[in-house]
């Protein structure tokens, strides 16, 4: 299994590395040459092809070769980041952010949400179900270590490597992992698909897609088994800053602490399922400590407005506000790597000619439940006020315990 794991944590690793550097690392560079912060929040539009994967996702199904487009997306993203290392930064004397940049920060989204696509495919392929749960812990831990590298490390590294020199290093990366999908023994073996598989899906593709079994439920679940965590983690720190806490102590703990307890999570659910624990049980049981966890966490909104409540350092409400930060980012991961799991087993019901389309249907609406709650949480602040709000999202975490009872026999 160390033979299949490996190649795809490296490659897990380097598909991480654009979200974390248009998250960390652009805005920064925008902001400290003088941009807006609505000019900088608007750079987040780059992120559109990653909503737009089901319209290539076909493409790789049809040729039946999810080594050779992973291998190509890779050493394409490899090539753009050379071609970026030859332009200005953002900022260097630029009113905002050049064109020439802008488009080659979309085609790396582009190549990366492509590279995303037929990396799936490949692990859906390459895993078998003895193997999902270590998979996916890959899968999960991998991209967020990536994606803190971009976001992290290249920040640091600003004073002493120029804008160039960054790329460079970015497509010095990509190339290796473009070797390494088209070297690696296990990626090798992959057997291929029969020429009369083969075939594109395209007037009955989504009835194709949705007749494979599980499938409905389960894009039910991926839609809505996130909207209560997703809202409270990005209210729940907004209300701690607004109630005294630093935003340097806030940073640490729901940045570097938030990504340790969110890997620590991920890492325990696929040493679970590695142990044979039974999916939907586990599940179950996962989503129920996050209820319980978010109950804690809005009797503490409930707590802050109290007179009387303190939040100066050393007392007993701040250390539970913050531990109470960490563990919903635990248990956030937890639940993340299981559900994956619980993705990718679906997909490997459907015919090989339809897992990529499959398995990036059921991405994006996972991908869409977690963005809806986050961009929407602080509106609900606003309108209905923390307490209401906070109520609102426990009632919606309570949905997806009641929703596991309609599960299909995929996952037993």
């Amino acid at each position: 299994m160390r033979g299949k794991l490996l190649p795809l944590a490296g490659l897990y690793l380097v598909q991480g590395l654009p979200y974390g550097l248009q998250s960390g690392l652009l805005p920064v560079l925008l902001r400290a040459g003088g941009l807006s912060l609505t000019r900088v929040g608007l750079a987040k539009v780059l992120y559109a092809p990653w909503l737009l994967k089901l319209a290539w996702a076909p493409l790789v199904d049809a040729q039946g070769l999810a080594r050779a487009w992973v291998t190509r997306s890779t050493a394409g993203l490899g090539l753009v980041c050379g071609l970026l290392a030859g332009l200005p930064p953002p900022g260097a004397g630029q009113a905002g952010l050049p064109a020439a940049v802008a488009g080659l920060l979309l085609l790396l989204n582009l190549g990366a949400a492509m590279q995303d696509v037929a990396l799936d495919a490949l692990a859906v392929q390459l895993l078998e179900p003895a193997e999902l749960g270590p998979g996916n812990t890959v899968q999960v831990v991998a991209y967020k270590l990536g994606a803190a590298l971009a976001g992290g490390a290249l920040l640091a590294l600003l004073p002493t490597f120029s804008w160039p020199q960054l790329f460079l290093l970015l497509a010095a990366t990509y190339w290796l992992a473009a070797a390494l999908a088209w070297a690696a023994p296990a990626l090798r073996r992959l057997p291929q698909q029969p020429p009369s598989e083969q075939r594109p899906h395209t007037a009955h593709l989504l009835r194709d897609v949705l007749a494979v079994p599980g499938t409905v439920w389960t894009a039910g679940f991926v839609l809505t088994y996130k909207l209560g965590e997703q809202g409270a983690s990005s209210l729940f720190p907004l209300l701690l800053l607004d109630h005294g806490v630093s935003a340097p102590e806030l940073g640490l703990w729901n940045g570097v602490g938030a990504v340790v307890c969110s890997i620590a999570g991920s890492s325990l659910g696929g040493t679970l399922l590695a142990k044979h624990w039974k999916l939907l049980p586990l599940l179950r049981s996962v989503l129920r400590f996050r209820l319980g966890g978010l109950a804690c966490q809005t009797a503490l909104v409930f707590h802050l407005d109290t007179l009387g409540a303190s939040m100066d350092a050393g007392t007993i409400l701040r250390g539970s506000a913050l531990l109470s930060l960490c563990l919903q980012h635990f248990l956030g991961g937890l639940v993340t790597t299981v559900t994956f799991t619980g993705m990718m087993r679906c997909s490997q019901l459907a015919p090989r000619a339809l897992q990529a389309t499959h398995y990036s249907l059921l991405a994006t609406l996972e991908l869409l439940g977690k963005l809806l709650l986050g961009t929407l949480a602080g509106g609900l602040a606003d309108g209905l006020g923390p307490h209401p709000c906070f109520l609102l999202l426990l009632i919606l975490s309570a949905l997806p315990v009641l929703y596991l009872d309609l599960a299909p026999s995929t996952f037993l």
